[in-house]
């Protein structure tokens, strides 16, 4: 039913829904959503939580990812995913957009749009993708001050600190910074880039807090199951930019297909029908709801 209606919408903060399914039994799971519609079809699957990737904002908005998006962009994002299909998602804060002021500011926005956790790493801005090389970071104690003022800060929106350190400053650094992160606030910890699953095995017997997987393509990490990262010891996975990236190729192949044959008939067969799409967005559900709101009301004395 429509987000309209007020008894649709949930009781609970996306914060709570989100550290309820991150305490129930086995991985959780977080498809990366960027818009209304990618967060329904989500939902339709089986998701219970989602990943909002600041890759696919900016590439959605047809910027590279190296930290130019806004608060405010990824509050468009936000807003949509939570109002579509009201699962707990977890954004991507890159740096926190500043310092400890900036980040605080940060936290109070992204709750107010609906946010269930966010995630902030280690790099100086402008940031890179976690796994390109020459990544620069920050100290230990400038990062762990601005996950301490991310606690302050929020309500019950979860603290995911994501440390870049593996690939500069190996392993036993990034478990040593996972750790200050930890007593700085956070409530979960993302090593990013790690390259094989004894890596993942280390860490996550070094580190013993909730671990985050990130199983994104054409990176450092190799292909890995759910199942297989939850039995390396990691209690949520990520594909952050999985559903943009088979989007954008379909898209490509539309626009070529339409430039060369000036019909996009031979590819009918791959489209989501109208039937499809109008099902996905609960078309006639909000038919009803019109329908039962407006209705001709005859002036008193006809």
């Amino acid at each position: 039913m429509s987000y309209l209606v007020a008894s649709s919408r949930p009781v609970q903060t996306a914060g709570a829904l989100f550290r309820q399914a991150l305490a129930r039994p086995g991985i959780l799971c977080l498809p990366g959503a960027y818009n209304g519609l990618s967060a329904l079809q989500a939902k339709a699957a089986g998701f219970e939580a989602l990943y909002l990737s600041g890759a696919a904002v900016s590439a959605a908005m047809g910027l590279p990812d190296l930290g130019v998006t806004t608060i405010d962009d990824l509050c468009f994002h936000i807003r949509q995913c939570w109002h579509a299909a009201a699962l707990p998602m977890l954004v991507d804060g890159d740096t926190g957009f500043g310092e400890a002021l900036n980040v605080m500011n940060m936290v109070v926005r992204f709750e107010e749009a609906g946010a269930g956790a966010v995630q902030i790493e280690d790099q100086v801005l402008p940031k890179k993708c976690g796994h390109l090389n020459d990544k620069k970071l920050v100290s230990p104690q400038d990062m762990a001050a601005k996950i301490a003022a991310a606690a302050r800060a929020r309500r019950d929106l979860v603290i995911v600190a994501r440390t870049d350190a593996v690939a500069g400053e190996g392993l036993d650094a990034a478990i040593d910074r996972a750790r200050l992160y930890l007593e700085a606030g956070a409530d979960a910890i993302f090593p990013e880039a790690l390259t094989d699953p004894e890596m993942f095995r280390a860490f996550a017997k070094a580190v013993k807090a909730p671990l985050l997987a990130n199983m994104t393509e054409f990176g450092a990490t190799p292909f890995l199951t759910a199942a297989e990262f939850e039995a390396l010891g990691y209690e949520m996975v990520i594909w952050p930019v999985s559903a943009l990236r088979v989007a954008a190729k379909a898209q490509e192949d539309l626009y070529a297909t339409l430039a060369a044959e000036g019909v996009a008939a031979s590819r009918v067969g791959r489209m989501q029908t109208r039937a499809e799409l109008y099902e996905t967005l609960d078309y006639a559900g909000y038919e009803a709801l019109d329908a039962a709101i407006v209705k001709t009301v005859l002036p008193q004395g006809s």
